[in-house]
């Protein structure tokens, strides 16, 4: 049960008597110096007073936890049963929690058999054995606080069927990265830099690169004069990584998860070419208002279909040839994907 913030906890410590000189007394008062109001019945119960209603409604009905002191002398003692099964009881109604100490080498009752308890070994040193007594009255955990998540983890992100997060985030950079440049091949530590910056590690994103490159989304350019420094990273790329390309299937993936209206930019290239007669890149993305980069990779997929003939040239301009009739049956198409 949570203790309210500033409230001095209450506690009740269950003993056999023949322990009360050997251990009791100086543990319960190392107790009130942290902070804890022990319940002892050598400095609660007076003259006149009923056992029943100090003991039970009182020390054992008022505490916030019951210690059970567990040793050779007191694990016969009826009355220390009793206060046992009354707190068991409190337990299951209030969520009293209850600690056993185990003093000597003695059987724990069945009932505090699937509750941890402590040991203390030499009852004149016990330091570390009380801390891990105070802390679990108070609640309190060594658990360092739960941090924030990295930032790539907080960024929305359209998740790619069959790859991780960090996966389609490394896609995502390299597409944004090819649209930048208007190319596909880019350098490995452009992309490692942005990634770091948002939480991805140096393992983790090689180990992405590589994945990437196994998949068909990235060809990888290795070189061994460029490897990583840590093993484990030579491992995971199998050589190191200076440059790589999204392909062109990594692209056209990248474009329908991330690019808005993909599917519309596709068809205005189609729609170029078939009612405007447009044969050259820069003019068509110069008339949709798109980047040089995604009229290209279009370009690209139609020349790998076959519906155009594209002349590669040195210059800026990328031209075509021979744009077949089937153009037009895909503009009458629903489906917008070459």
């Amino acid at each position: 049960m949570s203790r309210e913030e500033g409230r001095t906890p209450k506690v009740f410590v269950s003993h056999a008597s023949e322990d009360r000189a050997r251990f009791v007394l100086g543990f319960a008062t190392k107790l009130l110096e942290n902070g804890i109001d022990a319940w002892l019945d050598k400095w609660e119960m007076h003259p006149g007073d009923s056992l029943v209603d100090k003991i039970f409604e009182v020390g054992i009905g008022g505490a916030e936890a019951v210690l059970i002191v567990l040793s050779q002398n007191s694990i016969e003692k009826p009355w220390v049963r009793e206060e046992l099964n009354a707190s068991v009881v409190e337990r299951i109604k209030r969520g009293t929690k209850i600690i056993p100490i185990v003093l000597d080498d003695c059987a724990v009752p069945i009932a505090l058999q699937s509750t941890i308890y402590v040991r203390i070994a030499d009852p004149a040193h016990y330091d570390a054995e009380l801390s891990s007594i105070v802390s679990s009255i108070y609640e309190h955990s060594e658990k360092p606080p739960l941090g924030s998540p990295p930032t790539y983890v907080q960024t929305p992100l359209e998740r790619i069927s069959g790859l991780k997060r960090i996966d389609s985030l490394l896609l995502k950079l390299a597409g944004e990265k090819a649209i930048e440049d208007c190319q596909r091949k880019m350098l490995t530590p452009e992309i490692l830099s942005q990634a770091t910056t948002l939480g991805v590690s140096r393992h983790d994103f090689y180990e992405s690169l590589a994945v990437l490159g196994d998949k068909g989304y990235f060809e990888l350019q290795r070189s061994s004069a460029q490897e990583p420094s840590e093993p484990e990273l030579r491992s995971l790329t199998r050589g190191g990584v200076a440059k790589f390309s999204i392909t062109m299937y990594g692209f056209e993936e990248y474009a329908k998860a991330y690019i808005p209206g993909y599917g519309s930019i596709t068809r205005g290239v189609l729609l170029q070419i078939a009612n405007y007669n447009k044969s050259d890149d820069v003019s068509i993305a110069e008339a949709l208002h798109q980047p040089l980069m995604v009229v290209d990779h279009i370009l690209d997929l139609l020349d790998a279909r076959g519906l155009i003939l594209l002349v590669r040239a040195f210059g800026p301009v990328q031209q075509f040839l021979n744009p077949s009739p089937e153009i037009r049956r895909l503009l009458e198409s629903s489906d917008e994907e070459i």
